[in-house]
């Protein structure tokens, strides 16, 4: 089995929704501290019923978010201490119940975890598809 990740930065809502139809996802699990963005049908309200719309559901975990330090260090290039900030932030309760949430979900569904960065490797999400690909023994697919 695998776990889809995705993220928006450089495509429109709609190349996002075909690309997310095509691999089958059931679920979207918006993995952004805020779910607002500047980029047109992004923002969770208007995201959320654009899914729905096109048969694939939404939830938007907040605590699996990088909290605003770590979002800054991206913002400047600065990977590890993004990573650093995250990892921390990853060991408070909230954000283990909403890990374990999202784990539930795939076990359940076909599921994408979006965030804004195109390349997964920068981002927070792909250290969260790690933590759950090792726990169900599932690969990682980026879409």
């Amino acid at each position: 089995m695998k776990l889809a990740t995705i993220g928006y930065e450089s495509e429109t809502q709609a190349v996002v929704i075909g690309k997310l139809k095509a691999a089958g996802v059931d679920l979207v699990i918006d993995v952004r501290a805020v779910a607002a963005s500047r980029r047109a049908g992004f923002s969770k309200t208007l995201l959320s019923a654009s899914l729905n719309e096109a048969g694939i559901g939404y939830v938007h975990l907040r605590q699996l978010g990088t909290p605003k330090p770590g979002r800054d260090a991206a913002r400047k290039g600065h990977v590890a201490e993004m990573h650093e900030i995250f990892h921390a932030h990853m060991v408070e309760p909230g954000a283990q119940l909403e890990l374990a949430k999202a784990t539930e979900f795939a076990r359940e569904k076909k599921v994408a975890l979006l965030c804004y960065e195109a390349d997964a490797g920068g981002c927070h999400r792909t250290i969260l598809a790690n933590w759950i690909c090792e726990d169900l023994g599932w690969e990682i697919e980026n879409l």
